[in-house]
């Protein structure tokens, strides 16, 4: 009780001898309940003491730098919470999204299996689209000398891609997709692979066979539906659903077409396919 007597005299003594002369006095023979007097007095008298160095300004009152610092890194500790909490429900959504997006894919690669008369059984879980979650970035490790051939490996992808376009456009559509087959198997996960199935699909199906087609165009969206060959992988997969008699599942591929990638090329060629197709 004493300190609090004493701590009080000292910040009555920085505003001003008029204040303290209403400090009550303490004596050794006061009652309990003349003690809880005495602080809701002092209580009050801080009160006001706190609106007279607020009235006072920065000038004639307290310090107030550190008030300042204290309440900015409030600030930033709640912006701080505020965005991981919205971190936290965008990853939900990606998750949500991702796991829908890769059971419709899951559903669209069982009926091309069940069409194919294929072992249904055997297909196992879909993987998810675009990998999955990302692994963390490894450790940095020191530079190492580049490896010789690392420029000839370039030229040879874009050699062989170069050469399965020009079997394609040279109207040799069986040749074309067994090179861009062998281009995606020599490539995996290359930034040539989406357009390779996408071609690969596309001379399959000039070749008659939209079965293939169809799995081709599934695997180039599949394997980057946010890259520039998806939205038009996705709308050659309806066409070739259509052309195998799966209509509802076309016109179900054409309406996301539109729902991904509006505003797209792809998305403007939607309403011609859904009337040739029928859709509701």
């Amino acid at each position: 009780m004493r300190g609090l007597v004493v701590a009080l005299g000292l910040v009555l003594a920085a505003v001003g001898p008029a204040a303290a002369q209403q400090a009550p006095a303490l004596s050794a023979g006061q009652t309990l309940g003349d003690v809880r007097a005495d602080l809701d007095v002092l209580n009050r008298q801080i009160a006001e003491l706190r609106r007279a160095l607020v009235a006072a300004g920065t000038g004639k009152g307290l310090p107030t730098a550190s008030a300042t610092a204290l309440t900015r890194l409030d600030q930033l500790e709640a912006e701080l919470r505020r965005l991981t909490n919205r971190v936290d429900v965008l990853t939900n959504d990606v998750n949500r999204i991702v796991a829908d997006a890769t059971n419709r894919a899951g559903d669209i690669e069982f009926r091309l299996t069940e069409l194919e008369g294929g072992d249904v059984s055997a297909l196992g879980a879909p993987e998810p689209l675009g990998g999955g979650v990302t692994p963390p970035a490894p450790a940095p490790t020191p530079p190492a000398a580049a490896p010789t051939g690392t420029g000839e490996l370039a030229v040879s992808e874009q050699a062989d891609f170069d050469a399965a376009v020009a079997a394609a456009e040279a109207g040799d559509n069986a040749r074309a997709a067994t090179l861009f087959e062998a281009f995606v198997a020599a490539y995996p996960g290359g930034p040539l692979a989406a357009e390779a199935q996408f071609r690969r699909g596309e001379a399959l199906a000039a070749n008659g066979d939209q079965r293939g087609a169809a799995r081709a165009f599934l695997d180039a969206f599949s394997g980057a539906p946010e890259g520039p060959v998806a939205p038009k992988a996705l709308l050659r997969l309806a066409g070739a659903l259509g052309a195998l008699g799966q209509t509802n599942e076309a016109c179900l591929t054409l309406g996301e077409v539109t729902a991904r990638y509006p505003g797209s090329e792809a998305a403007g060629q939607v309403p011609g396919q859904k009337q040739v197709l029928a859709c509701p």
